[in-house]
């Protein structure tokens, strides 16, 4: 966003643009760079939810209410809910690798 000299916006990018073309980048490159930055963004949604599933697997395993788990997880029962119904924007990796050590999960990266 731009804002001109009067403090009023002069531009504003639609929802639907490709940001690297509105950023000046040619076209052929802006659609590379889009298209990587999604599989980026679909695989660091894909280690959330793994991770998430391994979280809610404990909290199953275990009977426990959510109440129970935010208490072992030094988090709010909200933040239980998001985990349990897999609201992957809500956290980030670190967030929820910690988390997992909590448990006494600690998480091991393989790459490959």
């Amino acid at each position: 966003m731009r804002t001109t000299q009067d403090g009023l916006i002069g531009h504003v990018t639609p929802a639907d643009a490709n940001i690297f073309t509105e950023l000046g980048f040619e076209a052929e490159e802006a659609n590379a760079l889009a298209q990587d930055a999604e599989r980026e963004v679909i695989q660091l949604l894909n280690i959330k939810r793994q991770l998430m599933q391994e979280i809610s697997g404990w909290i199953a395993e275990n009977h426990l209410k959510q109440t129970e788990a935010a208490a072992k997880l030094n988090i709010s029962r909200p933040r239980v809910s998001d985990v349990v119904n897999q609201k992957a924007s809500k956290f980030t990796i670190d967030a929820l690798v910690t988390m997992l050590a909590k448990l006494g999960k600690p998480v091991t990266i393989t790459i490959g």
